[in-house]
């Protein structure tokens, strides 16, 4: 199942022993691969779900998201000790997604309802039965989900993802995009009221 934007989940250096961001990058400044691998590692899912949640299909958001980090390498020198990875991290992969949206314009293949009504058991009593409809309604949710994001313009489904999904403050997204705050707030706005009209009307 490709990742919704049902849940936030942002990482963040805690009290438990990892190493900090800032001491994994100038590591890494320094030559030390593992500790790159660590920071990778540490990030991969999340920008791979937010390139999946971009409209990328999956073979395409991969890409993307190992573009990303090849960048984020290359360019440690000029990364500023002591400022946040995450947001220059994510300003790097927005505009990868960007720029491969600008070349190709394609969207993500939707599961058609057959694919779904395929994926229910035959027999198995009343329980299997209960079962298939929570997972065939949780599908077709998804599914209705997924729709609605793809429709929205696409400044206005990163500034919602980046909000919502990721969970990133306004400030941090503006070194993200490059928006002011109070288009970032519109933009997000506006993605709430569409994704909700939408949702409602089914």
């Amino acid at each position: 199942m490709v990742p919704l934007p049902v849940t936030t989940s942002r990482l963040r250096d805690r009290d438990d022993g990892r190493p900090e961001d800032g001491a994994l990058l100038d590591a890494a400044r320094g030559g030390d691969e593992r500790a790159f691998a660590v920071v990778v590692n540490r990030y991969y899912a999340r920008a791979l779900r937010f390139a999946l949640n971009m409209g990328l299909p999956r073979e395409d958001a991969e890409e993307v998201v190992q573009d990303a980090f090849v960048r984020v390498h290359r360019n440690l020198a000029r990364f500023r000790p002591g400022a946040a990875f995450e947001p220059w991290l994510f300003r790097i992969l927005a505009n990868r997604c960007r720029s491969a949206h600008a070349r190709s314009r394609w969207w993500r293949r939707l599961e058609s309802d057959d694919a779904v009504l395929g994926a229910i058991p035959a027999g198995g009593g009343a329980a299997a039965d209960d079962d298939a409809v929570r997972r065939l309604d949780t599908e077709r949710l998804h599914g209705e989900m997924r729709r609605a994001l793809d429709a929205l313009p696409v400044e206005q489904r990163e500034a919602f993802l980046l909000r919502h999904v990721e969970d990133l403050d306004y400030h941090e997204m503006t070194r993200i995009t490059g928006a002011g705050l109070s288009a970032l707030k519109m933009r997000v706005k506006r993605a709430c009221d569409t994704l909700r009209a939408r949702l409602e009307e089914r």
